[in-house]
């Protein structure tokens, strides 16, 4: 990504909607579609600042995976624990077949080879284990935004399904999330690809709208892995190790 992205996020990942909803999002999911094991052992690759760790550290203990020396910095700070900075797909240094849960959230989009990506995610995982995959969807929505990150591509449902199910690894459950304020989001994009705009969706903005769609983008924990819901700016899969 941009130096700009990391310092970004090292600036706003405690204040702003969008992180902060989605850790609450992902807690809920983890908790009734993982159901990783008491004191599981967990890995998060690409944690950037570590803004996920303490959520993630709710389940167990968990190791730290980031290529970025200025976020891992930030992250073994936040944490007190060391963060690998072993690169994707290879994951050199890693252990293999050592973890309950494996964290990949918003990380496959990066990299060129998303299939050796999962494989390598994979072989991290205890028989039994679950990996939690997470990525942008919709390659229509692609925008100046996706190209400040480096994204490779965005998926769709059925082609985050495919990924997965050329692994070793076997689907429990796929789905989209970030979805009540999706149409906003599309609005905003569309509006931004006519202006020559774009790039600039991660400021923070004014604290009622920040508080606004904080609670909206939250609100979907208490539904998320029980009910399907309609097509959003995220997808994430959920896939266990045989």
């Amino acid at each position: 990504m941009e130096r700009v992205i990391y310092e970004r996020m090292a600036e706003l990942d405690q204040l702003h909607w969008w992180y902060r909803a989605r850790r609450k999002v992902l807690q809920a999911l983890i908790e009734r579609v993982v159901k990783p094991p008491a004191n599981s052992r967990i890995l998060e690759v690409g944690c950037g600042t570590g803004h996920n760790l303490p959520m993630l550290g709710r389940f167990g203990e968990v190791d730290g995976v980031e290529i970025d020396g200025e976020a891992r910095a930030i992250a073994e700070k936040r944490t007190g624990r060391p963060v690998s900075q072993a690169p994707l797909p290879e994951l050199p240094g890693v252990e293999r077949g050592a973890y309950d849960l494996v964290a990949a959230l918003d990380v496959v989009e990066h990299i060129d080879d998303d299939q050796a990506t999962i494989e390598a995610l994979a072989s991290c995982l205890k028989p039994g284990g679950k990996l939690l995959v997470t990525v942008p969807a919709h390659q229509w929505m692609w925008s100046k935004h996706d190209e400040l990150n480096h994204h490779k591509r965005r998926y769709s449902k059925r082609q985050l399904a495919r990924l997965i199910e050329g692994s070793p690894l076997h689907l429990v459950s796929a789905g989209y999330f970030n979805s009540l304020l999706f149409p906003l989001a599309v609005g905003a994009r569309l509006a931004s690809k006519l202006t020559g705009g774009g790039g600039g969706d991660d400021k923070l903005p004014p604290k009622p709208v920040n508080y606004l769609f904080e609670r909206c983008f939250a609100a979907e924990g208490r539904v998320i892995g029980k009910v399907p819901l309609p097509p959003g700016l995220s997808l994430f899969a959920v896939a266990s190790a045989s």
